[in-house]
């Protein structure tokens, strides 16, 4: 028998079918139970919108308000997509806006139109649950982990996309996060990263995240295998 939460989630994928993305139905279940189980006076922050799928799902699941981060720039957009154009940029604003109205959270969200490393001001106090997609790029990547994630709360909740996929994201996390104390690793669903922030014993919290590299190289191997049309299939997410 389905329960109340399972016929929400299962609402919230019917919400977000149509919405282009790369979460998959399984990342959109990790993202929901992380805001379902937070109070209405929590903070939810989510860097990289695209079009909205994540941000649906975010703020039909949490009772808080979701800050929305990105500024539809038409730059790194998704995979292969670094650079982008104006055309590009208002498109992804447009069906962002129209998606959330059509799922009925307009009122929900907040959306920030600025880069992820303007934003600050925009947001106050510690956060709650915060899900980075933002730029993949080394750099970028870099940045949102270290300076966005020192704003989450002690017990808070930080997802990453992405993570042991994309060459920036992994590369970010095996710098910051890899020999960190301060983020426990919880494990990951396909790309998407999950992150505690409490207290972890060093060793084993490296170890853990280092045993996905395995998954890592052969993710790269697919993409390698994708690009040179050595093979036919979706991009590994």
């Amino acid at each position: 028998m389905e329960t109340a939460t399972s016929s929400d989630f299962s609402a919230a994928l019917a919400a977000v079918a149509g919405v282009e993305g790369w979460l998959t139905d399984a990342q959109a279940r990790r993202l929901w139970d992380a805001a379902r189980a937070l109070p209405a006076s929590a903070q939810v922050v989510e860097i990289g919108s695209y079009r909205g799928r994540s941000t649906v799902v975010l703020a039909r699941a949490a009772e808080a308000r979701v800050v929305a981060i990105d500024p539809h720039a038409g730059n790194d957009r998704g995979p292969q997509e670094i650079e982008g154009y104006a055309s590009e940029a208002e498109s992804d604003h447009e069906a962002f806006l129209a998606n959330l109205e059509r799922a009925g959270v307009s009122s929900r969200v907040r959306h920030v139109r600025r880069f992820s490393a303007d934003a600050h001001a925009e947001v106050d106090g510690p956060i709650d649950l915060l899900y980075v997609d933002g730029a993949h790029r080394y750099r970028p990547a870099r940045d949102d982990i270290r300076e966005w994630g020192a704003r989450v709360a002690p017990g808070g909740t930080m997802l990453i996309h992405d993570g042991f996929s994309s060459v920036g994201v992994t590369l970010a996390t095996l710098r910051l996060l890899v020999p960190s104390r301060s983020f426990r690793y919880l494990g990951r669903t396909g790309s998407l990263i999950a992150y505690r922030r409490e207290r972890a014993p060093l060793a084993r919290n490296a170890l853990r995240q280092l045993a996905e590299l395995p998954w890592f190289a052969r993710n790269l191997l697919l993409k390698l295998a994708i690009v040179t049309r050595l093979r036919r299939g979706e991009w590994p997410y």
